[in-house]
């Protein structure tokens, strides 16, 4: 008989970690290895875990995030798989974060330093300092209205030539915007 794999329960408070989301086929065959108050079912590996859940984000103290499938799948419950090398310690005052901004989607995402695709070219900010820029930069992809106030041909590449600067330097918004102005 196989030994349950079983890794220990605190290795995961203060962990970032980013999950793709897999086929729910992936779990046929794997016993539950702990079901949380929240609904959340977990069923771990050798090479890593799969997570069943209808929330993902902030979760007590870590930050995992579901990379959806393409295309999404409709159901509310998704299946992420992490490798085990993908979780990443986290806290409130190191600089751990750096964005990744999608134009073509227009989205934005924050990336652990310790990710093997960092480039070591966008600025590192804390917990704090990247929310508040991911906020931004949301709102400069969803809104106009901050537009008006600009000599511009195309909004789009407005919009990118902003955000770049949002990412890539330590100038605040206000900062950014007057140079354009």
């Amino acid at each position: 008989m196989e030994k349950i794999f079983r890794p220990n329960p605190n290795s995961f408070k203060n962990t970032f970690c980013v999950f793709n989301e897999v086929a729910i086929e992936s779990i046929n065959g794997l016993k539950i290895q702990y079901d949380s108050k929240s609904g959340s079912k977990y069923y771990y590996t050798k090479t890593g875990m799969y997570r069943l859940s209808n929330h993902w984000g902030r979760l007590a103290n870590s930050k995992w995030r579901l990379e959806p499938l393409e295309p999404e799948t409709i159901s509310k419950i998704k299946l992420g798989f992490a490798s085990w090398e993908n979780f990443y310690p986290d806290n409130a005052v190191e600089e751990l974060y750096y964005l990744e901004a999608n134009f073509q989607n227009k989205t934005v995402n924050y990336q652990h330093k310790n990710n093997p695709n960092y480039d070591k070219k966008a600025i590192l900010r804390t917990s704090f300092e990247t929310t508040k820029r991911i906020k931004q930069i949301r709102n400069l992809f969803s809104l106009t209205s901050w537009a008006k106030y600009f000599e511009y041909d195309d909004i789009d590449d407005l919009r990118k030539k902003i955000i770049h600067e949002l990412i890539f330097t330590n100038k605040t918004l206000e900062e950014i915007k007057k140079e354009f102005i």
